[in-house]
């Protein structure tokens, strides 16, 4: 359960309460509605209605009737409860086969020592067999006992400035409340400190990191910018206009760049990078820009490198499938400044890749990339400025708490020109609409994707597991292919996700018989990959099956339509990039989300999806789904400080936590000396990397 100290004690929080006063008897409770009963355990049965599937029932009774909760896939029930025991049930009522019914309730066990005092609000902790819930409560008040006199780390300034409880009240509050009030006042004290705690993490990190070290200023509007600018098929918008000029007058400072730039789908983010590459030229030092994919790498060079060209800057492409010769080519201009600008993947960190004056770095999709390769690529130059780039929606609040000190761009407009899409779910039985939609554009001699979830036919190894952290899903590197994404335990009792190779070959047989149908997934060889998406751009291709590794960089405009298999197993925000794919160009797209799920969360997600295409708005919306240690946790490992941040609900406390961290590590905080003291002896428990007082 990782506690291992008094503080790990005091930070296991509840996972819920229960609110005793709200409580249901089982004859009260009514159908079709959430109820929470408390309710004595009468009988416990383990059946097997299929192989490899077990349904635990839970016969309930509570001396006004009878309850039957149950549980798939929770065999370990069946041995952790008795006749006898006390439990808690929260779910929706139902009513079949002559009983009421809760189906995945939330169940907890409660101890003797919770007797049913109506009025009274009770915490339930995660619990195990060697620590049960009794054990954990007591060893809490010992934690309680043992902290009560320490020195409260929030400065009396800001705990007056938001009315605070103390620390001591708010750990007290939060594990053993009083009032449903209470426990809102512990739980927003709380949450300001953890936020401000990561803050002034990030910060610290930050101002090292760049502390005395020595920057390239650069001079913005020379004459490789202004050809660039010139060089331009289009105008560019009022948020790539701003943000340009941001990235302007962050590398023209003394001190290094540290910038994101976040962007929808299709705004234009790399047109902004180029124009840093212009600044980097003009100053005639160098630049690195990586990609997560070759594809994506592969897309710098036929977007930009024409562009790069015009306007005078001397440009190449290293990936892993490079030619020993041509890589030994362009490692020897680097090294010499005669190249300017080299595009590639993590290829880039290899050791034998040598700048004569590396002066910019830039990250696409950074939060694809570790910690490590982030600072591995800063590396290769002397502290220089730094620019990332993600597609990925990130709402204001999230993107303070992800990334502190870094600077934010955002570019929301879209360049005109772009004919957008629409977006439809479909059940599984009505997909053939898709498909028909997917042959009417190839009679147009437009193109279709088809992205399935996995390569190939799923080995026993690789069984699918269920995650509750709605949306979340790792984010695949080149040569990697993303675990699928489980909506619910109920998509478990018929598991038969579409596996590209097979989808393939029965649609080149059948369905599209008189078209060319590819197949694309990150476990083929670089060069294989590269070969299927000349001959897709070309045109040699009709549709492509594909996993997810189209879905970042491809740019093709001829494709008008887009099948998303099983699309209930991703996250929205991937869903938004792979419909990104298509209605690029001049013709309108259609994007098709084929649900495998009738689940009711799970069509909940899908149908946001064809509500909107604003992807921030996406982004809200699959935030309520998640827990933050999950989203912040693919950024770095700081985030696993969050416990009860909620960053959709908590936005204005990361907003305030934010401007208040930046005031701390300022050269004049307006706080006393004792009090900063305290704080960063508070910063250095938390993350022991601070503990030198940075």
């Amino acid at each position: 359960m990782g506690i291992q100290s008094v503080r790990d004690m005091l930070r296991h929080y509840p996972r819920r309460y229960i609110d005793m006063s709200a409580l249901a008897t089982i004859a009260d409770a009514v159908i079709g509605k959430p109820a929470t009963i408390v309710a004595q355990v009468h009988e416990v049965k383990l059946k097997h209605p299929k192989p490899k599937f077990d349904l635990v029932e839970v016969t309930l009774v509570d001396g006004t009737s009878t309850l039957i909760a149950t549980f798939f896939r929770q065999a370990w029930l069946a041995k952790t409860l008795s006749p006898g025991m006390r439990v808690s049930v929260a779910g929706v009522v139902e009513f079949n086969y002559g009983f009421k019914r809760m189906t995945m309730p939330f169940l907890d066990r409660l101890d003797e020592g919770d007797s049913v005092d109506f009025g009274r609000i009770v915490a339930v902790h995660a619990a195990s067999e060697k620590l049960p819930a009794g054990q954990i409560r007591r060893l809490i008040l010992n934690a309680l006992s043992a902290t009560a006199g320490e020195h409260d780390p929030l400065p009396l300034k800001l705990r007056s400035r938001y009315r605070l409880m103390s620390r001591t009240n708010a750990a007290r509050a939060i594990h053993f409340p009083r009032s449903n009030e209470e426990l809102r006042q512990a739980r927003r004290r709380l949450v300001y400190e953890e936020i401000l705690m990561l803050e002034l993490h990030l910060m610290r990190e930050q101002k090292e990191r760049v502390s005395g070290k020595p920057s390239c200023a650069h001079m913005p509007g020379g004459p490789c910018f202004d050809r660039l600018f010139a060089a331009l098929p289009f105008e560019p918008t009022d948020d790539q206009l701003c943000a340009i000029e941001d990235i302007g007058c962050d590398m023209a400072a003394q001190r290094p760049m540290d910038r994101m730039v976040l962007g929808d789908v299709g705004t234009g983010k790399t047109i902004v990078a180029a124009f840093a590459l212009a600044i980097v030229a003009d100053s005639g030092t160098q630049a690195l820009m990586m990609g997560p994919t070759e594809v994506l790498a592969q897309q710098y060079a036929s977007s930009l490198g024409p562009l790069l060209d015009q306007s005078g800057i001397s440009w190449g492409l290293l990936c892993a499938s490079t030619p020993r010769e041509e890589r030994q080519r362009l490692l020897a201009l680097l090294a010499s400044g005669d190249l300017c600008v080299l595009f590639g993947t993590h290829a880039l960190l290899e050791s034998d890749v040598v700048c004569k004056s590396c002066t910019l770095v830039v990250i696409d999709e950074e939060q694809r990339f570790g910690v490590g390769q982030r600072d591995a690529l800063r590396a290769k130059g002397l502290n220089p400025d730094y620019l990332s780039l993600t597609a990925t929606p990130i709402p204001r609040s999230l993107a303070l708490a992800l990334y502190g000190a870094t600077a934010l761009s955002y570019v929301r407009q879209k360049p005109g020109g772009a004919a957008g899409r629409t977006t439809s779910v479909v059940g599984f039985r009505q997909r053939g609409v898709a498909y028909d939609a997917a042959l009417e554009a190839c009679r147009r001699g437009e193109q279709a994707y088809v992205v399935c979830p996995l390569v190939g036919k799923k080995r026993p190894q690789e069984a699918v597991r269920p995650s509750h952290f709605r949306g979340g899903h790792s984010e695949p590197f080149e040569g990697q292919e993303l675990e699928p994404y489980i909506d619910s335990d109920y998509d478990m009792l018929d598991d038969n996700p579409k596996a590209a190779e097979a989808e393939a070959a029965f649609l080149q047989a059948k369905t599209f018989s008189e078209y060319t149908v590819g197949l694309l997934h990150g476990r083929m060889k670089p060069a294989e990959k590269r070969e299927v998406m000349e001959r897709f751009r070309a045109g040699d291709i009709d549709v492509l099956v594909s996993t997810t590794v189209i879905e970042v960089g491809v740019d093709v405009a001829n494709a008008t339509v887009m099948i998303v298999e099983d699309a209930d197993r991703f996250g929205l925000a991937q869903l938004h990039q792979l419909r990104g794919r298509i209605g690029r160009g001049e013709k309108p797209g259609q994007a098709f989300l084929v649900a495998s799920s009738s689940d009711a969360e799970a069509m909940e997600r899908l149908s946001a999806m064809e509500r909107t295409e604003d992807g921030f708005e996406l982004a809200e919306f699959d935030l309520s789904f998640r827990r933050e240690g999950d989203i912040l946790g693919n950024r770095q490992h700081g985030a696993s400080s969050l416990k009860l941040v909620n960053i959709v609900r908590d936005r204005a406390v990361v907003e305030a936590a934010h401007a208040d961290a930046l005031k701390i590590v300022s050269d004049d905080p307006g706080i006393a000396p004792e009090e900063l003291t305290v704080l960063r002896h508070e910063l250095a428990a938390v993350f022991p990397s601070d503990a030198d007082g940075r």
